[in-house]
């Protein structure tokens, strides 16, 4: 190959070749002021553009620069170093060198406008140049004359408005508000999006403990909202375009829950999903520019976080990284009214919401928490507000149905839990003592009732509530002066609605398998770093006593005259001598 004359490439002052118009040494200048200088940045910013640097170093650190002056932090060579070290980026700067290289000379700020304008120049040049090369490609290809006018227009459509905002002050002012049009809108007439838990354009966290299942609510909440299907009694809406980020559940996790909800390869609408996507740490300018991407190319208009502690570099403890994270990402999306949900874990003290900073919590319009209060059924809790539109908690039940081995196909499901006649005052939160009494109560079980004759009755209306909670609230009841439960003002309705899927009450939920162990720090079993839900309640065999107790295994007791039953009718389910009167409590002669 040596007949062979070579190309001839130019290159610029840090070894790149140049393939385009542009002007490396100018570029580097603009550099030397803006890394100094925040008023030399915004002089530059009035003329420039990112996408005007050609040089990839350079942008890199011109956008490092953006970051740091949008905080209001003073520029400077070392902390402009830090940042890209941070990002995992400082190769891409020659190991850091180039920063020193050019950090060594000031440029007076005064005279960095002057190079910003040889930029902007050069860039203009090289856009023409790629618009005359895509003309020649579109020739060369056999395009018509149509087609190049269209070109032409939309090439120089984009000069226009690259004139009017991309350079001088008219970016920066298009932010003000239009007084006209600012009070012609009706803010309070927006339409929330389904499930009533935010409008367009907000951004909410949830919150909850692990055995809650924030990832199965919000999957189901987000496949129903791009599919336009109602969630949580709320009507349909046409679908909403969602991009997910997960980076804490397993795919084949995520198969199994969107198919238990009903979902498959044809029916998940308007959800983009994104499993442990490669993008940088949210809390820098690089992970903003990768979401924003992201969002861009799929054209979304609601982006969940799942967990938003795996896509951040800093110390959650720490306000700086949150404060960081809406710098880069949630202020740019809450820019282009672009909603977001992210989810997060609770800390140690469940008082005090999610862990870590408080500043996490600052820039939110709404802060939800999630909490399992056991027998499939979930309190959601607004606990922090912005506006205050739309309701502030919701009683849930998680529906599921098991097919075999498998979890069936659309028989997983968030519902609201409602009364078909609400009783006065305010009701208890399913699942709790007070809660099983009332709808004890409610059903006419007598005072005296045991365990069993409880455990029966609550099953029979789909009434949720654990063992150890059954047993306490049938011990109260035992305590109460001797009158029936006709008697007794009841804060709980006996019928409860929610169209049940199957002919059980499902406590179980996809993720939480049948005959494994619960271990300390998993969501369900087979699921890293969370912990069990709450178990099915099992059949239980007729207590050894007749107290309803629970205690020590001994000859099963009659309940009226406290004597001991025959073992075969005790095991048949009788808690009481056939002779015994329960009406009297007068033992048969």
């Amino acid at each position: 190959m040596e007949n062979v004359r070579p190309f001839p490439h130019q290159a610029d002052p840090d070894g790149l070749t140049t393939r385009a118009p542009h002007d490396a040494e100018a570029e580097a200048m603009v550099l030397c002021a803006v890394m100094h200088d925040a008023g030399a940045y915004q002089a530059c910013a009035e003329l420039l553009d990112r996408s005007d640097i050609y040089v990839p170093a350079h942008r890199l650190i011109w956008d490092t620069v953006a970051g740091l002056v949008a905080a209001g932090t003073p520029p400077h060579p070392a902390l402009i170093r830090a940042e890209i070290e941070k990002q995992g980026r400082l190769h891409e700067v020659n190991g850091g060198n180039l920063i020193y290289r050019l950090g060594s000379e000031i440029l007076p700020a005064a005279s960095a406008p002057h190079f910003a304008q040889q930029v902007a120049d050069k860039a203009r040049e090289r856009r023409y140049d790629e618009h005359a090369n895509a003309l020649k490609a579109a020739i060369a290809g056999g395009a018509d004359g149509d087609h190049l006018n269209a070109l032409v227009a939309d090439f120089h459509q984009g000069e226009q408005i690259r004139e009017s905002t991309g350079q001088g002050p008219a970016h920066l002012v298009s932010t003000l508000l239009d007084w006209g049009t600012f009070f012609a809108t009706d803010f309070g007439s927006i339409q929330l999006l389904p499930g009533r838990l935010m409008a367009p354009g907000q951004q909410i966290t949830i919150v909850g403990d692990g055995k809650a299942g924030k990832s199965l609510f919000t999957q189901d909440w987000m496949w129903r909202m791009a599919t336009g299907q109602p969630f949580l009694g709320d009507k349909p809406q046409e679908p909403v375009r969602v991009l997910y980020l997960d980076a804490e559940n397993g795919q084949e996790q995520v198969q199994e829950r969107f198919l238990s909800f009903g979902a498959g390869p044809r029916a998940m609408g308007e959800l983009r999903y994104a499993s442990f996507p490669p993008i940088r740490p949210l809390d820098t300018a690089g992970g903003g520019t990768d979401l924003l991407s992201m969002v861009k190319a799929t054209q979304a208009e609601l982006v969940v976080i799942d967990t938003v502690s795996r896509f951040i570099s800093g110390p959650e403890n720490d306000a700086d990284t949150w404060l960081s994270l809406y710098r880069h990402t949630l202020l740019p999306l809450k820019r282009d009214r672009i909603s977001s949900v992210r989810l997060d874990h609770r800390g140690k003290d469940s008082e005090r919401g999610a862990r870590g900073s408080s500043a996490k919590t600052q820039d939110v319009d709404h802060v939800w928490e999630l909490s399992a209060v056991g027998g499939g059924a979930l309190t959601l809790k607004r606990t922090h507000t912005r506006t205050g539109i739309g309701p502030d908690i919701f009683n849930l039940v998680r529906q599921a149905r098991r097919d075999g081995d498998n979890w069936a196909h659309g028989g997983t499901r968030h519902v609201v839990l409602e009364w078909d006649a609400e009783p006065t005052g305010h009701p208890a939160v399913p699942g709790t003592v007070e809660h099983i009494i009332g709808a004890l109560d409610a059903a006419g079980v007598p005072n005296d009732a045991g365990n069993r004759v409880a455990r029966q009755e609550l099953a029979a209306r789909q009434v949720p509530g654990s063992n150890d909670k059954i047993a306490e609230a049938v011990r109260r009841r035992k305590a109460r002066p001797q009158k029936t439960a006709s008697n007794v003002s009841a804060d709980v309705s006996a019928d409860v609605s929610g169209d049940r899927s199957g002919g059980r009450f499902p406590e179980t939920f996809p993720g939480t398998h049948p005959g494994t162990h619960e271990t300390a720090g998993q969501t369900f079993p087979g699921t890293p770093a969370e912990t069990p839900g709450t178990p099915p309640v099992p059949h239980v065999p007729p207590s050894k006593r007749g107290n309803g107790e629970g205690t020590a295994p001994g000859p099963a007791l009659c309940d009226i005259c406290q004597t001991p039953i025959n073992p075969d009718w005790a095991a048949r389910g009788y808690t009481i001598h056939l002779g015994c009167d329960p009406t009297t409590g007068t033992p048969a002669a």
